[in-house]
């Protein structure tokens, strides 16, 4: 069975949802593979990869305000060696996912309508982050 690696950097800016959809396409495309799977993992502890609405930013907005509250910055954690934004972005990872699996078919990903993929920044800073996609099938 063919498979393609390509391993993606992203500058993110900051703690927000980041859009790679296209990127992930582009990666799909490039592979020449019609029918398979798209598998893209994020080599990152304190951010995450999601598939989440891609159409109205509130969604986006309200997820970043209830996971902020569920989660809180702050130095009580035990770990805070890199400020107060550092375990808590570990346990936002935790709480999230650092891999996803997307259908191909016709060489394109199967998304939904309003479905994008994200890279979910936890930290205030800006950061590369590595995005390795692995698409096999024929």
């Amino acid at each position: 069975m063919p498979y393609h690696q390509q391993l993606l950097k992203i500058k993110t800016q900051g703690k927000k949802l980041h859009k790679v959809t296209s990127q992930v396409a582009s990666v799909v495309e490039e592979s020449g593979i019609q029918t398979g799977l798209c598998t893209i993992f994020l080599r990152h502890t304190s951010a995450s990869l999601v598939i989440q609405e891609n159409a109205d930013p509130s969604v986006l907005a309200d997820l970043s305000n209830f996971l902020a509250k569920l989660v809180p910055d702050g130095y009580q954690y035990i770990h805070n060696t890199e400020g107060p934004d550092d375990m808590s972005a570990h346990i936002r990872t935790v709480l999230t996912h650092t891999s996803e699996q997307i259908p191909i078919a016709n060489g394109r990903l199967v998304l939904g309508t309003w479905q994008g993929i994200y890279i979910w920044e936890h930290r205030d800073h800006s950061y590369h982050r590595e995005l390795f996609v692995h698409i096999s099938g024929d």
